[in-house]
This record gives C-alpha cells, sequence and structure tokens, in this order.
C-alpha cells in the first residue's frame, strides 16, 4: 500500500511537468508552422516547350504545375528567357525560335494561362521590367543570324507592344535593370561590350569594351570597318549590385567575372574561375555573388563583403545554366540543362550553409529561371 501510494505521488508530481514539456513542444511546432516560408519560382525546359512552376518549403522542393507553351506541336519553339512582374501578378516569357521571328507571351500568375503575346525579333531572349518605366526591355540575341549588330526591343508590359528597338551589339544578352528602374545593361557575346541604356529616353547612353588588349595580338586582327570583331572575352551576362555602382559580368570565353565600376564606367578587376561562367547574379542583400560554370557543372560563390571565392559546388548533372535568389538572399535555385534526352534539374543552394540541400527534375533544358514569391 505503501509503494502504491509513493508510486502515486511520483506520478502526480511528474504528470504536470510532462504535460508542460508536451504543450511546450506543441507550441513550439505549431509557431514553426505557421512561420514555415514557402517559395515560389517558375523555369523554362527550352527543349520540352514547357513552364514549371516549382513549390520550396525550406527543405523539399516540388514541382506545382507543368505549363506548355508551345503552339505547334511539331516544332520545338524553345521558351527562352522569362521573368516575372514586380507586382507578382504576371509572368513573361520569350519563345526564342520563330519564323523567323520570336515572340513575347504575357501569362497571369493566378492561373497560368496566356493573355497576351506580340511579335519581336530574332530570337528574343533575357529580359527584364523596370518598375520605373512599367517597359520589358528583351535582348534578340540573333543566335542563328548574320555576325551583326542585333537589338534590345522594348514592350509595354500592359498592352503587350513593342515600342521600339533600340541597337546594341552583336548576339545580345543578359538583360538586367538597375536595382532604381532607371539603367537597363546587356551584354554583346561576339562583340564583346557592355550596353547601357537609358530606360526613359531609350537610348544606348554608354558602351563599353569588355576586351583585355594587354593579351590581344592586334597585328592578326582586321578592324576594317566591313569586318565584326569577335570577342575573346565572350560575355554571357552582367548584373548591376543592388546597393553598390558596381556591375558583374560573366565572362564565358575568357573564364571570368568583370567587375565594373559603374561611376567611373571602367573595368576595375577580372577575376579568374573554372570553365565557362554564364549567368552571374547578386543576393538581394549585396552579400552573395553566384554564378554558373557551363563548362564544368559547377556553381560558384563568391562573398561579395571580402571579394573571396568561397565555395565551388558541384550540380546534380551537366550544364548548369540560370540562377534565382529567393528575396530573402537565404537560397539560390539553378537550373540545370542536362544533356541529350536527360530531363532538367533545379538545385537548391543554401547560400548560409552553402550546400546543395534538394533538387527537383523538370523538362529537358532547363534554362530560364524566376523567382517569383516568398509565401508564409
Amino acid at each position: 500500500m505503501k509503494k502504491f501510494e509513493f508510486f502515486l505521488s511520483v506520478l502526480q508530481y511528474c504528470l504536470p511537468i510532462k504535460i508542460k514539456i508536451l504543450s511546450a513542444v506543441f507550441f513550439l511546432f505549431t509557431i514553426n508552422s505557421l512561420l514555415a516560408q514557402n517559395y515560389y519560382l517558375y523555369v523554362a525546359s527550352e527543349s520540352d516547350d514547357t513552364v514549371s512552376l516549382l513549390k520550396f518549403d525550406g527543405n523539399k522542393i516540388n514541382e506545382e504545375k507543368r505549363i506548355d507553351v508551345g503552339f505547334y506541336p511539331t516544332e520545338i519553339e524553345g521558351p527562352h528567357g522569362i521573368t516575372v512582374d514586380p507586382n507578382g501578378k504576371f509572368w513573361y516569357l520569350t519563345l526564342a525560335h520563330g519564323n523567323p521571328y520570336g515572340k513575347i507571351i504575357k501569362y497571369s500568375t493566378k492561373d497560368n494561362i496566356a493573355i497576351d503575346q506580340t511579335t519581336l525579333g530574332l530570337f528574343p531572349a533575357s529580359m527584364q521590367i523596370s518598375k520605373i518605366t512599367g517597359f520589358i526591355y528583351c535582348v534578340n540575341f540573333n543566335l542563328h543570324g548574320d555576325m551583326k549588330p542585333s537589338s534590345v526591343s522594348v514592350i509595354d508590359a500592359e498592352t503587350m507592344t513593342e515600342i521600339t528597338k533600340i541597337k546594341t551589339g552583336s548576339m545580345p544578352h543578359g538583360s538586367r535593370i538597375s536595382k532604381d528602374g532607371l539603367k537597363q545593361y546587356s551584354v554583346a557575346m561576339m562583340s564583346g561590350e557592355l550596353f547601357e541604356i537609358d530606360a526613359l529616353s531609350l537610348n544606348v547612353s554608354r558602351k563599353l569594351d569588355l576586351e583585355n588588349h594587354s593579351l590581344m595580338d592586334h597585328s592578326k586582327m582586321d578592324m576594317s570597318d566591313n569586318k565584326m570583331k569577335h570577342s575573346s572575352v565572350k560575355p554571357t551576362w552582367v548584373i548591376p549590385h543592388p546597393s553598390k555602382s558596381l556591375a558583374y559580368v560573366a565572362g564565358n570565353g575568357s573564364n571570368e567575372i568583370i567587375e565594373i565600376n559603374l561611376n567611373k564606367w571602367e573595368i576595375t578587376k577580372r577575376i579568374k574561375i573554372e570553365k565557362n561562367p554564364y549567368n552571374v547574379e547578386i543576393s538581394p542583400n549585396g552579400n552573395f555573388m553566384v554564378a554558373t560554370l557551363k563548362g564544368n557543372g559547377k556553381t560558384a560563390i563568391w562573398d561579395l563583403s571580402t571579394g573571396n571565392l568561397i565555395k565551388l559546388i558541384k550540380n546534380s548533372t551537366s550544364v548548369p545554366h540560370g540562377v534565382a535568389i529567393s528575396s530573402d538572399s537565404k537560397y539560390a535555385f539553378v537550373s540545370v540543362e542536362g544533356k541529350g534526352g536527360e530531363p532538367g534539374i533545379v538545385d537548391v543552394i543554401d547560400l548560409n550553409k552553402l550546400l546543395l540541400i534538394d533538387k527537383v527534375e523538370v523538362g529537358k533544358q532547363a534554362g530560364g529561371i524566376a523567382f517569383w514569391k516568398k509565401e508564409i
């Protein structure tokens, strides 16, 4: 009897503690669930004529929906560039393989149904929208045409009307808008130039030669007016820093990232890196720079506070392409093309842990990628 009374007293003492512990665990689980963040993004698959809507919950990334974007069932139309409107209500896609001209299509993020479209130039590629003008600035890459200057198309996003074409260099790519929405930057891959366009006047305001002339043998170069120069740098992307007067260019042919001082309009650094950097993005907080290395299947990460390369991460398959970074600067999403009949993949990289933490299969030749939103 005394043993039973002792056991009962111990139970009466311990039970409230156990309940408190369980309650605390349940409370923390509930709070964690309530504060769980979901990230949404779009990625285009160029050889499948599809766009995937992806959701990442902080641990696992899933394909929520695969959207058919081609119009001709017997042809590959090549969805290439993709961007989301600053208000998050619409997304825009370029179909590069036209007859001969490509097009841009406007979709609603509400139901992912096409709303409107317009014809652009030869092989329209990457693009972005200015929050000031509401215009889309899209490069016409002209992949299969003659090596001559091409253009940037300017489109009114509301009416989907092409306003003008601004002449730039040969095979322009990597269209990106400054944080204030007043400047558009792009590079010309074959003529090796960086272009700055005034987003208001719609004119080229500055042009910068990206070649490293100290390494060039000018005696072997034909600089006559009727000859188009072929760049050794082969720039493929440019990204302006979100808070500093700097921009970074991917030198795909010269295996380097080129830092540009935008105030002085001059090259300040040439950062050597492994094979064929292709796309470059900077985290919204300005702390990280992330570049895909198309030639060796890796993604490179720099700490911009020190300028140091802090990590090289092997991607899940070959040919990494584009980068999108979450609005809170925590995660980088990397599209990886794959080869042959392989599916494309989107890798998720934790920028604080510097680890590849998950991946998801999408359509073939995953390329253009755009972050949409973060939700709680």
